[in-house]
């Protein structure tokens, strides 16, 4: 059995499902900053499986753009999910509505 661009694009658009139920279901913040990455992973398996099977490069070098932006929000998501655990004892979206001025 061949593996085509099908099954690729079948694979990513299950685990862009997963995430976006991710990030409607769960109220956890970490579970939910686990499920956006989820999303960012699926977008780059799609853009990967296009660009191999298109022959071009263009989705490869968006995929560096998006691990780019992934470690960005890494690194600001996680501080401010630590300070708001070090502020309230917890990582539950309900406690973010009293972060608000």
């Amino acid at each position: 059995m061949k593996v085509g661009l099908e099954h690729y694009l079948v694979v990513s658009g299950l685990l862009f499902c997963l995430g976006v139920l991710g990030v409607i279901l769960r109220r956890n913040l970490l579970v939910l900053y686990m499920s956006l990455e989820l999303m960012l992973n699926a977008a780059n398996l799609a853009l990967v499986a296009f660009s191999r099977f298109n022959d071009h490069l263009n989705g490869q070098v968006m995929v560096f753009f998006i691990i780019t932006v992934a470690a960005a929000e890494v690194a600001v998501g996680l501080a401010l999910i630590v300070a708001l655990y070090r502020k309230r004892q917890s990582a539950h979206v309900e406690d973010l509505a009293s972060l608000k001025l």
